[in-house]
């Protein structure tokens, strides 16, 4: 899944994992865990996801390394890659496995729109559902019903710089995928149902 911050890859990443009965991996949410815990990573990350940056590559490839020891049933991932180093790393490592993406999806939203979501994005500490506060019961998680709250890097200048970051290294990750002919592209400017029925088309029989 591909697309800025905000874009709904979170959102159509379960569903799509959901409708394949595939596993879903968000390395965003994988890091926030980290930081929550105070681990190495997490503190190592906390400094660079605050403002807007991204991960180094040798770091982002160990740890998606370390997840598809143990999940090689077929997956989807979302915020993987960011980069053509990472790119580059994900197929020598899907060659080794005798695999390969059947797709790279990438969900399109004006940057405006995007901001708007950002500032109203909650997310659950507790199960990690993410989405809009009009999604919850008064700031309760329809997933598990603990308190939702905003997350710490949901601001107007992190997502401005994270904007940066975006087109500076993985709009190069779209286009490498066009050229390989396994780019979806979906505007995801709908609601999430609309988005969902959209992506589900490109792979439904």
């Amino acid at each position: 899944m591909l697309g800025p911050s905000a874009a709904g890859k979170g959102t159509q990443g379960r569903r799509l994992a959901a409708a394949f009965n595939l596993e879903y991996l968000s390395t965003g949410a994988l890091l926030r865990e980290e930081m929550s815990r105070q681990s190495e990573l997490g503190e190592f990350a906390r400094p660079i996801l605050a403002r807007g940056g991204y991960l180094p590559d040798d770091l982002m490839c160990r740890m998606i390394d370390s997840w598809l020891a143990t999940h090689q049933g077929g997956w989807v991932l979302d915020g993987f890659p960011r980069s053509l180093p990472q790119l580059e790393w994900l197929d020598r490592k899907l060659a080794g496995l005798g695999q390969s993406l059947d797709a790279a999806v990438s969900i399109e939203v004006p940057a405006e729109q995007l901001l708007a979501r950002i500032l109203a994005r909650v997310e659950c500490p507790a199960c990690r559902w993410s989405g809009d506060r009009s999604q919850t019961d008064n700031g309760t998680c329809p997933a598990c019903r603990a308190a939702t709250r905003q997350r710490a890097d949901d601001t107007e200048e992190n997502f401005r710089q994270r904007i940066v970051e975006f087109e500076r290294l993985t709009q190069a990750v779209v286009a490498r995928y066009a050229e390989m002919g396994i780019l979806v592209r979906i505007d995801g400017t709908s609601c999430p149902d609309k988005v969902a029925e959209r992506i589900l088309s490109h792979f439904n029989p």
